[in-house]
């Protein structure tokens, strides 16, 4: 297999950074409908609510530097089914940014190409990055970063027109704005117009889901980054509207604002300049969508939530059944909605902000759990608290303006959960559907005996598969926490328990008598143990991964303190589980 180039600074800030910069060509607008001339205000308040979440981010992702974001996380500090519902929720609001920011980028297109399909375009486009990202990540970041760095300059010559419109023109459009009496009061105006913006922050995210294909050191750098463009670019941008344009023309303009302040404040030429970046960076928002959900269901098939069969990769590295199924899944909603994407805006807005609450719960669970683990980053909780607390607010806001999105983002929310919380009992379905077998094809034995056969081979198969424990001559009450913990989230009846002890030390000899209790009080997994001289290391793991064909994601630890030689990704993605 050929090695997988990481990416470095640039690259890996323009394929997250496509999707939360290109939120300027629309949150403007929104913001300004709901906070008036006082948008501005209220995306700078978004601003420094992300700041919090920088430090968040970069405190559990620092702890634990494995794809998944959200999921990862409450993996590593509670069950599998906790952390299966964040998963979800970031595969939808992956779903729904794909779907709907080709749809938009198309729709932009449409305005210099009037005799586009915008419906026809929108699967082109799909279709483009699953193919762009099947030949690897490096080769699709080179596109991404040709995509950021272009929206960027795009952006400074809009804000360096609009200076020079506001000095050549006068202050009066400005004047007559902000004279605009805001509907209900100035309060309501601000919390309505920042549960609006903060669909300005989503994308921010998307680093998280693909920490293990960046250098070290890049995803503390994606995240200041990121934290910067959206600081300086949004509240501007808002800014601009409203010393430039009226609030009149912002609602009439509102799905193209930034081209019409183009076309008002340089002419045509910048108009098309604008149009053109925004079909190119929401295309990369597209791409984002694409890499951040490949990084997160590939650990999730790791995990056996998903099928296996989703994880076979080609000569490039990519698993490019997983981004297939993405696809298809894009493709299937674009069609029964026909490219009428305004219920998946309900989707998108639950689900994202959602995402972010769990990551601010993961990094409590985190501070609780796994305290001793190292961390570069340390987020004090009050600062969580404030964080999640204005995000929960900002999901509030958006329920109260639109209370039928909660119910279009059931439709599509519950369904998807019921599918992973079957594969997740999948053995008791097994289970089920022999008893269903025995009572129903009585009179067909034959039928019966191949389903049976089948069925049996299935939990065979899941039952049969064998984990591991490194531990470090634990007490009972840990080791009966480990045992807890894989009898309620592993469908399996082996244990591997291994110890490894340095040359000349014994093992103590009540922890012998210990597995005993523990072999009788689960005599449904199969207990063995496993005694090693030398040393607890990288290459310890990946030897013994290859030697008794287990995947490192199956090898539990108990969570290592500040003296702990390795950091947990130097490991390959051994699970913490106490």
């Amino acid at each position: 297999m050929h090695p997988i180039k990481k990416l470095n600074e640039l690259h890996a800030t323009a394929i997250c950074g496509n999707d939360i910069t290109s939120s300027c060509l629309y949150v403007s607008a929104l913001t300004i409908v709901y906070a008036g001339q006082y948008a501005w205000l209220a995306l700078t308040i978004v601003a420094g609510v992300l700041y919090l979440f920088r430090k968040i981010y970069g405190e559990v992702v620092g702890a634990l530097p494995l794809n998944g974001g959200a999921y990862n996380v409450l993996l590593n500090t509670t069950s599998k089914s906790n952390a299966s519902v964040a998963a979800c929720l970031t595969i939808l609001s992956y779903m729904a940014t794909a779907v709907l920011s080709a749809s938009e980028a198309m729709h932009y297109l449409h305005t210099l190409l009037p005799t586009l399909s915008v419906f026809l375009a929108t699967i082109g486009l799909l279709s483009f990055f699953l193919f762009l990202t099947i030949l690897g990540i490096s080769e699709s970041s080179v596109v991404a970063t040709i995509i950021f760095i272009f929206h960027l300059s795009s952006m400074v010559f809009l804000l360096g027109s609009g200076v020079w419109f506001v000095f050549t023109h006068g202050w009066q459009i400005a004047v007559w704005n902000f004279q605009i009496p805001v509907e209900g009061n100035f309060m309501s105006a601000i919390y309505f117009g920042f549960c609006a913006a903060m669909l300005g922050i989503s994308g921010f995210e998307s680093s998280a889901n693909f920490v293990e294909e960046q250098a070290p050191g890049v995803f503390r750098k994606t995240l200041r980054n990121m934290w910067i463009s959206v600081a300086v670019i949004n509240p501007l941008m808002a800014l601009l509207a409203i010393l430039v344009v009226s609030k009149a023309e912002v609602v009439s303009h509102q799905e193209a604002l930034l081209s019409h302040i183009g076309f008002t404040t340089g002419g045509t030429w910048l108009r098309t300049l604008i149009s053109i970046d925004a079909v190119l960076v929401l295309s990369g928002a597209v791409l984002t969508s694409y890499v951040g959900v490949g990084g997160l269901i590939k650990r999730m098939a790791l995990d056996r939530i998903l099928p296996q069969f989703t994880l076979k990769e080609n000569r490039r590295g990519s698993a490019y059944r997983i981004l297939i199924l993405f696809f298809l899944l894009c493709l299937s909603v674009l069609f029964v909605t026909q490219g009428q994407l305004a219920a998946l805006a309900g989707v998108y807005t639950i689900s994202f902000l959602s995402v972010m609450i769990y990551f601010g719960i993961g990094n409590f669970l985190l501070k609780m759990k796994r305290d001793s683990l190292p961390r570069p980053v340390y987020a004090s909780p009050i600062t969580v608290v404030v964080a999640v607390g204005a995000v929960t607010v900002a999901l509030y806001g958006n329920i109260k303006l639109h209370p039928e999105y909660l119910l279009v983002f059931l439709q599509y929310f519950v369904p998807a959960i019921l599918i992973i919380m079957l594969m997740l009992n999948r053995v008791e379905l097994f289970r089920m559907a022999l008893v269903v077998i025995d009572s129903f094809f009585s009179t067909l034995s034959a039928i019966a005996r191949i389903l049976r056969i089948k069925l049996t081979f299935h939990m065979h198969r899941l039952n049969n598969q064998q984990f591991v424990y490194f531990s470090k001559a634990d007490s009972i009450a840990s080791l009966n926490k480990v045992m807890m913990y894989v009898h309620e989230n592993e469908p399996t009846n082996r244990l591997k328990i291994v110890t490894v002890l340095k040359e000349g030390q014994d093992m103590p000899k009540t922890f012998l008598s210990d597995l005993d209790v523990l072999d009788r009080a689960y005599p449904e997994i199969d207990i063995e143990f496993v005694q090693l001289t030398g040393s607890f290391t990288p290459e310890l793991v990946r030897s013994l991964s290859k030697n008794w064909n287990i995947p490192i994601n199956f090898m539990f630890i108990a969570s290592p303190g500040n003296r702990f030689p390795y950091k947990v990704a130097e490991l390959g993605g051994v699970r913490l589980i106490i």
